[in-house]
């Protein structure tokens, strides 16, 4: 029988800018949900890092789709999706616990569509508690006990934390509405992400999916994730090319957009330059910046571009 919490190693840096610099300043496992929370958690997160004394890491994301309950020293507390790019400076050391909500539960368990307005940030126990729910006091515990789990090393102790709590809170706002709105809203971002209807595919094609119209499918995305499926298809897209990019810096930009479903250069560049702050051209050289650094830190026969140092800390400034 396979465990409730099967820990194993990143699958994907999709989302993380810059993610050879990022190896350098953080460590990221991801681990599996609770079964009976699989339809709301798509998967809990520890962050760990150990800076040296002075050293400050800044970890830039470009946001997906979903909310996240994240406990860490500060506090305990529900993020909605970001209203732009995500960036946390790190320093000393410590450990976060997330749990990346799938797109949609943030309004189940928050229980009313004014939840989704961009860049929300609430306390985890106001969200979470309720008559039908946990207690405060039960969500404050739990976070507490996450973080502490979690920097002594205890990834799936930190997970059974939080677990009861977000299971509570389940328990008591799902309803055979939100279970069909969940399901067609994952039945679009899993055809999105898995590359289904190809690469060009547009908003008709992702409503034909759950055989409703365009219209009625930007409803249900305003209605339960609080972003529409064009800005989707859009972010899934930067998410894809930014990959490509950090994967090999040296691989012209054309060929990038057109496998990611652009029809030139130019399109990538403004939907990319949107997301990210900065031109896929200057994204390149950034990522070949922390390349050739991280190849240096790993093998000090390496040797890292002239000017490359200074690429790297003028990105993560």
């Amino acid at each position: 029988m396979r465990q409730v919490f099967e820990q194993r190693p990143t699958a994907t840096t999709r989302g993380l800018v810059d993610p050879a610099a990022a190896r350098g300043g953080f460590a990221l496992v991801r681990l599996d949900p609770a079964p009976d929370l699989a339809d709301l958690v798509e998967r809990h997160w520890v962050v760990r890092w150990d800076l040296p004394p002075g050293a400050e890491f800044t970890q830039v994301v470009i946001p997906h789709p979903n909310a996240n309950v994240v406990a860490e020293v500060d506090g305990f507390a529900v993020h909605g999706i970001p209203g732009g790019l995500f960036s946390r400076t790190l320093r000393g050391s410590g450990a976060v616990l997330g749990t990346k909500l799938r797109p949609g539960a943030l309004r189940v368990l928050l229980g009313a569509p004014d939840v989704l307005r961009p860049g929300l940030v609430a306390p985890a126990a106001a969200a979470l508690s309720g008559t039908r729910g946990p207690t405060a006091h039960d969500v404050e515990s739990a976070g507490r006990r996450a973080v502490d789990a979690a920097r002594a090393g205890g990834d799936t102790a930190a997970v059974a934390a939080v677990t009861p709590v977000l299971r509570a809170a389940a328990a008591g706002r799902r309803t055979p509405r939100s279970a069909l709105a969940l399901d067609r809203v994952a039945r679009v971002l899993g055809a999105v992400v898995a590359g289904e209807l190809g690469p060009d595919a547009g908003v008709a094609d992702l409503a034909d999916l759950v055989g409703t119209t365009p219209r009625s499918l930007q409803r249900l995305f305003a209605d339960w994730v609080g972003v529409s499926p064009k800005w989707v298809l859009q972010r899934h897209r930067v998410h894809l090319a930014a990959d490509l990019v950090a994967a090999d810096p040296g691989r012209p930009l054309a060929e990038v957009a057109a496998a990611v479903g652009y029809y030139d250069q130019a399109h990538l560049s403004a939907d990319f330059a949107r997301a990210l702050g900065t031109p896929p051209a200057a994204y390149a050289r950034r990522c070949a910046a922390s390349r050739a650094a991280l190849a240096a830190a790993l093998d000090p026969a390496a040797r890292p571009a002239p000017g490359a140092a200074d690429l790297v800390a003028a990105g993560r400034a």
